[in-house]
């Protein structure tokens, strides 16, 4: 094992477990939701069995909502199609240490159908998608998310028992960049950054936000899926580290009534020899490869923001002058734009600011890829870049509600192109069965403006 990246071979884990420092392993996939299932697998057996053989879950991994419920409109897994199992292939480069466990590794999975083939609507499978196009071109992405999270000082248990109202947070005002506010809770601070660090990701820094609670750490950019694969891991190990702290922390789009949770995504495109391409000798220091990359972003942005904003609640957060974007505009290092391009030279790069914290960033970064290459492909011109608030422009904007968004991927032609339309089809219903859900619940809101006024 490696003591700076906390990753381990299949000869390591074997010599770990001979020495009984290891006896579990996590076999995990990353779900619609852009959450990790899977099973504990004992360390021995999984050396002995699924190293050689694979391991298998239940196809309804990427066909239930977010509750776990079993719903109808799914190709791929239904009922009358038995509910039978896929396999579960780990990609042994991703296997690591989880320090927030004892004597515990982790590795992530692709998935594949009994007769070998792929399964096209895995998050995992459909970003590998993208990045294959990418190659094709001689070119591969470099991703970075910066990840929200509000943290409160109530336990998980006692937030769902009390309807996750009147929650502590962790910070009773606004710490943005306050090295007090951070402070007060570095101890889970500190954990989750050095449990991350031990578990492979590079860490960058931790930074306090502006909702009560809320902080940001802060990750060093790298290849588009390694990116991806420690996000997720990231977000199950806060929880996790959180709750053994007898704390919680949120990473939904939008809590409550103040400033949202974003998850900013910077991409930048280099050679496949690690030469940076997007600078160049044109205006602003771009290459011609940049400003196609970049309007392609722009001409996609609408259609493509069910896979930036996956949820009913995302939508909560496109508010004017709440630093999450309402304008389909781009813009140079201006916050009040969709998409903002930052850095010179090597460093160059674009941000999309629209997705919050619940993104799935397997989806959105291969909506980036797909959108870039699009600009690519068809030489579309950038226009040039909006100065001053956007939120007070004249230009088209970000959709509003999750039904718009599932309206405009489901007539996307690049969508279909680019993602295939099984996999259209089937986060087309995901996006239906969050809607219906929604439409049929009764909210707190609803109670407490009708229940005596009306």
């Amino acid at each position: 094992m490696s003591a700076t990246t906390g990753l381990l071979t299949v000869e390591q884990l074997r010599t770990q477990v001979d020495d009984g420092q290891v006896d579990t392993v996590l076999v995990a996939i990353t779900d619609m939701q852009g959450r990790l299932q899977g099973k504990r697998c004992a360390a021995r057996y999984f050396l002995d069995e699924v190293v050689p053989h694979a391991a298998e879950a239940c196809n309804y991994l990427l066909a239930v909502d977010v509750e776990m419920n079993t719903v109808g409109g799914y190709a791929m897994s239904s009922w009358e199609q038995g509910y039978g199992d896929f396999v579960l292939k780990p990609d042994l480069s991703t296997m690591r240490w989880v320090p927030w466990h004892d004597a515990t590794v982790l590795v992530l999975c692709d998935l594949a159908w009994a007769d070998g083939k792929p399964v096209t609507a895995s998050p995992r499978q459909i970003l590998r998608r993208q990045l294959d196009r990418l190659t094709e071109r001689g070119l591969a992405a470099f991703v970075g998310t910066e990840l929200e999270l509000i943290a409160f000082k109530t336990p998980y248990e006692d937030a769902w028992r009390s309807g996750y109202r009147d929650l502590e947070p962790a910070n009773q005002y606004n710490v943005d960049y306050s090295l007090l506010g951070t402070g007060r809770i570095e101890h889970l601070l500190r954990r989750i950054r050095n449990g991350m660090a031990g578990a492979g990701l590079y860490v960058e820094s931790a930074k306090g936000e502006c909702n009560l609670g809320q902080h940001e750490i802060a990750f060093r950019y790298a290849e588009a899926l390694a990116t991806c694969d420690n996000h997720s891991i990231y977000k199950t190990g806060a929880k996790e580290i959180a709750g053994q702290e007898g704390m919680s922390l949120t990473f939904m789009a939008k809590y409550d009534e103040r400033e949202g949770n974003s998850c900013h995504i910077h991409i930048s495109l280099r050679s496949l020899d690690g030469d940076a391409v997007l600078a160049g000798d044109g205006e602003h220091g771009f290459s011609k490869l940049m400003e196609h990359f970049v309007a392609g972003q722009l001409a996609a942005l609408r259609e493509l923001t069910y896979l930036f904003a996956p949820n009913v609640n995302s939508y909560k957060r496109f508010v004017p002058g709440s630093f999450a974007p309402t304008a389909v505009a781009w813009g140079l290092d201006n916050r009040t734009c969709a998409l903002r391009v930052v850095g010179h030279g090597e460093s160059l790069r674009m941000e999309n600011r629209v997705p919050g914290g619940d993104v799935n960033p397997y989806l959105a970064v291969a909506a980036l890829v797909a959108a870039g290459l699009d600009g690519i492909d068809r030489q579309l011109p950038l226009e040039p870049p909006f100065a001053g608030n956007a939120y007070d422009a004249d230009r088209p904007h970000v959709p509003s509600t999750l039904r718009d968004a599932a309206q405009l991927f489901a007539e996307s032609k690049l969508a279909q192109a680019a993602l295939g339309e099984d996999v259209v089809e089937h986060y087309l219903n995901a996006a239906r069965v969050e809607l219906a859900a929604f439409d049929a619940a009764v909210t707190d809101w609803e109670r407490f403006r009708g229940f005596e006024r009306l």
